[in-house]
């Protein structure tokens, strides 16, 4: 009988053994892969200060003079949920509709689905062609004034964005890495796939915390492969970048309209 009362203990302290460990047993979350990138593109990154530190980053602020006006954009950098102020007008993206708030009788006369981000996606180069749905692949260099740039062409899969068949040919410096040129499609009117390129030259960076963004954009005739003269130029002024930020700056006011 004694042994038999010892057994039971010796099985009983085992089952608690047993219990406790598994009660304390540490989970080890499965690891998320971090994003691979070709090298090339990744080079570019580094150059602008990194892709942790844009990242890292929720809000960002920029603005821009348009002949007496300076209109300021504010852009949700996860949500990419946006508000352009004017004098007249404020423009925002929800992250559902398009709105259109008129603050007095002038008349919007842009194109207010096609605008609302359309800057932002100029200015936030080359961060944004970090986004998911990108294809990247090497295309010829871009020669300007005797100096090749090397090119990186990126385009997206269905479905990605207003204008998936949108095509961007990246062009940078092979000796400092930071971006130089961008050649870029618009199909957002013809919703075709297009063969003309526009072309914006990158040569005018400022440091915004800790990360390399454009101060100056200028457009370039470009034909047949040929860099012509400067046609527009755009400068950018009180430019923040943040890691907080307020979304009911992008809520639609009650007297704006759904763009359709």
């Amino acid at each position: 009988m004694k042994k038999i009362a010892i057994v039971f203990v010796a099985l009983l302290a085992l089952s608690s053994c047993k219990k406790n460990t598994s009660e304390n047993e540490v989970k080890v979350a499965p690891e998320v892969k971090a994003k691979e990138y070709p090298k090339n593109i990744s080079s570019i990154f580094n150059a602008h200060g990194g892709l942790n530190t844009w990242n890292s980053m929720e809000n960002l602020v920029f603005g821009m003079q348009k002949g007496e006006d300076m209109e300021m954009t504010t852009t949700a950098l996860k949500s990419r949920q946006s508000v352009i102020e004017t004098a007249h007008h404020k423009l925002g993206f929800d992250g559902t509709n398009v709105w259109l708030h008129n603050k007095d009788t002038a008349t919007y006369k842009g194109k207010a689905k096609f605008y609302y981000n359309l800057m932002f996606y100029f200015y936030a180069m080359p961060f944004v062609l970090a986004d998911d749905g990108i294809t990247y692949s090497d295309a010829p260099a871009l020669e300007v004034d005797g100096k090749q740039y090397p090119g990186i062409h990126i385009s997206y899969d269905a479905g990605v964005g207003e204008s998936p068949d949108d095509e961007y040919i990246l062009y940078y410096d092979d000796e400092t890495k930071k971006m130089a040129w961008l050649a870029y499609t618009v199909t957002y009117f013809s919703k075709e796939k297009a063969t003309n390129y526009n072309l914006i030259k990158y040569a005018d960076w400022q440091d915004v915390g800790g990360l390399q963004l454009p101060a100056t954009l200028q457009w370039y005739v470009y034909e047949d492969g040929k860099v012509g003269d400067m046609r527009s130029e755009r400068k950018f002024t009180n430019v923040t970048i943040s890691k907080e930020m307020e979304s009911a700056l992008f809520a639609q006011p009650t007297d704006a309209v759904v763009v359709e």
